[in-house]
């Protein structure tokens, strides 16, 4: 089979690495456009803390094992994921806390990927990521707003227009789910915040040993290296869709063909644009995520676990001295591709509430990214009646860094005509359509 994945993110990747290693001749289409989530996202693989079971992204995390052995057998050995496990910062009301440690417990105890969760203190939760307690010397609060005089963020200037769009954060308690963002009906904010007068995080945690961060670009360059190993093509351009007969026959890129017995579409937030001329109407958004990259001189963050404050921001670190503040939740922004006063300002003041340790840091980068968000939160993932031969990969919102492999692999599943081994009924990318054509 020759096959075109359509799309060079996270899900499309990791779909060119499954197909090449099953033998399919494999085109991977890549527009490099600017804002592509997986390049802006922080990877937080930690799908343990929501309200809600969460089957994809949770299958997700118990595919990467694998996965990553896989590309440790290629040749990629390092690809910026390390489990370093996960604080959930716990709310202060006792029984709310109480609800929280029986959910987490209980989820994780059913899945052997998570690893141990265990309570902690104050003490303990700053001795695992120190910037929980105030720097050394420091008189700044906690809770208040960005000091002035602090440097411009690399990833773009700051905006001459108005305010950032109403309703463009998480809701307040929701729990953390691969770049941090909210899942639906989550926890209240932590009650470990630090006080007015800096004090530092104060309350207690759930630690969660099987958590793991991921650096999404690395990732998605190893993916594509393994697969170039194995013969995959990758072609630089905007792709269109031919069809032919009631199937696809391939896709156009910037004019050349590229025949195929298949297609993956797997274009992220762009994925309208290029499934509408098919007749494909599949209903993801941009949701706009900045995200504030910090940089502790001399501080070794190697080992920092992940933070979830439970307001649906989060803290991760890097090996560089790099710690990692996020995100917002943007709607009706559409392809801005601009950092926003209020957006920043937003991601940094959540960051010092709970670790005013980070004041003393450096602003070094600002990244911004669509997340392709379906209206129901749901992810796009099966194949359509028509055009047959098309396989939609899409709509994993702020679970694109923990599911996106193993959507990849499902999806190439799907284009090879094998079966995907998981119920995509819930996913199915035509939902929407079907159920307003029965009530009309």
């Amino acid at each position: 089979m020759r096959i075109v994945v359509v799309g060079a993110g996270i899900v499309g990747a990791a779909t060119a690495y499954e197909l090449v290693r099953a033998g399919a001749e494999t085109v991977l289409v890549d527009a490099a456009r600017e804002g592509r989530a997986t390049s802006a996202g922080a990877g937080i693989i930690c799908p343990w803390t929501g309200r809600d079971e969460e089957p994809l992204p949770t299958a997700g995390a118990g595919h990467y094992p694998r996965l990553l052995a896989a590309l440790a057998e290629d040749g990629q050995g390092d690809v910026g994921h390390r489990g370093v496990g996960a604080l959930l910062l716990l709310p202060p009301d006792p029984d709310e806390a109480a609800r929280t440690i029986a959910r987490v417990t209980a989820r994780a105890a059913a899945d052997p990927h998570a690893g141990e969760v265990t309570t902690v203190d104050a003490t303990e939760a700053r001795r695992l990521f120190p910037a929980l307690a105030p720097a050394s010397g420091s008189t700044e609060s906690s809770g208040g707003p960005i000091p002035s005089g602090g440097p411009m963020p690399s990833g773009g200037p700051m905006p001459s227009g108005g305010p950032m769009p109403s309703g463009g954060r998480a809701p307040a308690g929701g729990a953390a789910s691969s770049d941090g963002a909210a899942s639906s009906g989550g926890m209240a904010s932590s009650g470990g915040a630090a006080p007015a007068g800096g004090g530092g995080f104060t309350g207690r945690a759930l630690h969660i040993s099987g958590a793991a961060r991921l650096d999404g670009r690395r990732m998605c360059a190893a993916l594509v290296a393994a697969a170039e190993r194995y013969g995959l093509r990758t072609v630089r351009g905007t792709a269109r869709i031919e069809t032919r007969g009631g199937r696809v026959r391939g896709v156009r890129v910037d004019g050349e063909p590229l025949a195929a017995d298949a297609v993956v579409a797997a274009a992220g937030a762009w994925s309208p644009a290029l499934l509408e001329p098919v007749g494909v109407r599949v209903p993801v958004v941009p949701q706009r995520g900045q995200i504030a990259h910090l940089r502790l001189p001399g501080a070794d963050t190697t080992h920092w676990p992940v933070v979830l404050p439970g307001t649906g921001h989060y803290l991760l670190t890097f090996d560089d001295s790099r710690v990692v503040a996020g995100a917002t939740r943007e709607e009706g922004t559409g392809f801005d591709h601009r950092v926003t006063a209020q957006g920043l300002a937003e991601v940094l003041n959540q960051a010092l509430a709970v670790a005013p340790g980070l004041a003393s840091a450096t602003l070094v980068e600002t990244r911004v990214g669509f997340r392709p968000a379906a209206p129901d939160g749901q992810p796009l993932l099966g194949t359509v009646p028509e055009p047959a031969g098309l396989v939609v990969a899409n709509g994993l919102g702020p679970a694109g860094l923990t599911a996106g492999p193993y959507a990849g692999a499902v999806a190439a599943a799907l284009a090879l005509g094998r079966e995907p081994g998981l119920d995509l009924s819930p996913y199915d990318p035509l939902r929407d359509a079907v159920r307003t054509t029965r009530t009309t």
